[in-house]
C-alpha cells in the first residue's frame, strides 16, 4: 500500500469515528442517579444523632453523655436533662439527686419505662413512682376512661398551644397510656384514646414524662411535628442527652476492615500449631514383655522391699534365712543358747565364731550406710551359700 493510500484510509476511519460519536452524542440523555448507601457508622452508633444536629441548628447547645456521673457538674438552671436510654440500673439514690436537682430548677425528660402494678402499688420505675404518674397499657382502658376524640388522625397525638388554632401532630407510640390520678399535670399531648406525654412542676424546676421517645430517633424525627416538640420542650436551655452508645468492639471493626488480615493471621497459627505437634523421631515402642528375666524380677522384688520396710527388714531376712538352714542341717538348733548356735554354724560353715557374731547380731536402730549394708549383705550370703 502506497503512502497516499494509508492517508486515504486513516481520514476515513476518522471520518467513521467522527460520525458514529455524533450520532451517539445526539441520542444521549444526561441522568441523574442517587445511591443510597445507608446510614453513616456514626448515625448507627447514635440513635439521636439527628436529633442533636436539629437543635444545634436552632441554637440550642447540646452535648451527651452515658452515665448520671455527668449531674454534680450540671448547673440546673436552664438545662435540660433527657433520660433516653435504659434505667433499669438506676439505684434509689441516683433518683433521688436527679429529683433534687429538678427541684433546684432543671428541666428534667425522661420516658416511662414500666407499667403499673396495682398489687405492688408502684410500677417499678423509680422516677415514674417519684413523679406520682402511672403507665397503662392503652388496650386496659376502659371505655368511660378513655378519651375519644374523634379527628382525622387518630393514631397521631395532638398538643394544644394556647393562641393556636390547630395543635401540633406528634407521633407517639399508641399502646401506651400516662394516668394523673392526683392531678398533678399541668400540661399534656393525647391521641384519640391515650394520653402519651405529661408535664408537672417540681420545685423550681420541670418533669416531663414521656411513654416512649422513637419520634426522635434518627428515621422518625423529621415525620410530623416530632422535631418541633423536641426543639419546643428544650428553647432557652442547654441540653443534656443521657443515653449509652454502642461502639464497635475490636473485632467486629477488624472483622469489618481487615477480613484478609484475620484469615491470614488464623492460617499462621494454625500452621504454628501443625508444627509443633511434628513428632521428632519414629515413636518408642513399649518393650515386650518376654524379654524380661528372672534377674529383673527379682532386683524389682529387692527394690520395693528397700523402698517399702528398709535394709533392716532385708536383713533380718537373710539372718532367718541362714538359721533356717541351720536347723535343717543341726536337730535341736533352735533348742541351743546362741553362743553354741555360734559354734553349730562355725562348725557347719567353716566360718570363724567371729564372723557368725558379726553377721547374726542385731543391728542398731540408727540408719545404716551403704558401705555397711553391703559388707552386712556379703557375710549373711556367705554364711548361707555355705550351709
Amino acid at each position: 500500500m502506497s503512502r497516499r493510500a494509508g492517508w486515504l484510509v486513516a481520514a476515513l476511519v476518522a471520518a467513521l469515528v467522527c460520525a458514529v460519536g455524533f450520532y451517539l452524542s445526539t441520542k444521549a440523555v444526561p441522568y441523574q442517579e442517587t445511591i443510597d448507601h445507608g446510614p453513616s457508622p456514626e448515625a448507627q452508633a447514635n440513635p439521636y444523632l439527628a436529633a442533636e444536629h436539629f437543635l444545634r441548628r436552632h441554637g440550642v447547645e447540646v452535648d451527651h453523655a452515658n452515665s448520671l456521673d455527668v449531674l454534680p457538674g450540671l448547673e440546673p438552671h436552664q438545662r435540660s436533662l433527657l433520660l433516653l436510654g435504659e434505667r433499669s440500673d438506676m439505684t434509689p439514690r441516683e433518683a433521688d439527686q436527679l429529683m433534687n436537682w429538678t427541684r433546684a430548677g432543671g428541666r428534667l425528660l425522661f420516658v416511662a419505662e414500666a407499667l403499673w402494678d396495682d398489687s405492688t402499688s408502684s410500677s417499678g420505675d423509680l422516677l415514674l413512682d417519684r413523679v406520682g404518674l402511672r403507665q397503662l397499657l392503652s388496650k386496659d382502658l376502659e371505655e368511660s376512661d378513655a378519651e375519644l376524640i374523634k379527628d382525622r388522625y387518630p393514631e397521631l397525638t395532638k398538643l394544644y398551644l394556647e393562641d393556636e388554632e390547630a395543635p401540633a401532630y406528634v407521633a407517639f407510640d399508641t399502646d401506651f397510656h400516662l394516668e394523673d390520678p392526683q392531678n398533678l399535670a399541668q400540661a399534656w399531648a393525647n391521641s384519640e384514646q391515650a394520653t402519651h406525654m405529661m408535664q408537672l412542676n417540681h420545685g423550681l424546676g420541670t418533669i416531663t414524662v414521656l411513654t416512649d421517645a422513637e419520634l426522635w430517633k434518627n428515621d422518625q424525627i423529621d415525620q410530623y411535628d416530632n422535631a418541633w416538640l423536641l426543639w419546643y420542650l428544650n428553647a432557652d436551655t442547654n441540653v443534656t442527652l443521657l443515653f449509652d452508645i454502642e461502639h464497635d468492639n475490636l473485632l467486629t471493626l477488624l472483622l469489618r476492615y481487615f477480613p484478609q488480615a484475620l484469615v491470614a493471621l488464623l492460617v499462621l497459627i494454625g500452621l504454628w500449631f501443625w508444627r509443633s505437634a511434628v513428632r521428632h523421631g519414629p515413636l518408642q515402642q513399649p518393650a515386650p514383655k518376654a524379654r524380661r528375666q528372672l534377674l529383673e524380677h527379682l532386683q524389682a522384688s529387692a527394690a520395693f522391699q528397700l523402698r517399702h520396710h528398709g535394709r533392716q527388714h532385708l536383713l533380718q531376712n537373710l539372718q532367718h534365712d541362714v538359721l533356717r538352714r541351720a536347723r535343717q542341717l543341726h536337730p535341736g538348733f533352735e533348742r541351743l543358747v546362741v553362743a553354741e548356735q555360734w559354734q553349730v554354724l562355725a562348725r557347719l560353715t567353716r566360718q570363724p565364731t567371729r564372723t557368725i557374731s558379726q553377721a547374726l547380731s542385731p543391728r542398731p536402730a540408727q540408719r545404716m550406710s551403704s558401705t555397711e549394708f553391703c559388707r552386712q549383705v556379703a557375710l549373711l550370703q556367705t554364711l548361707r551359700n555355705a550351709l
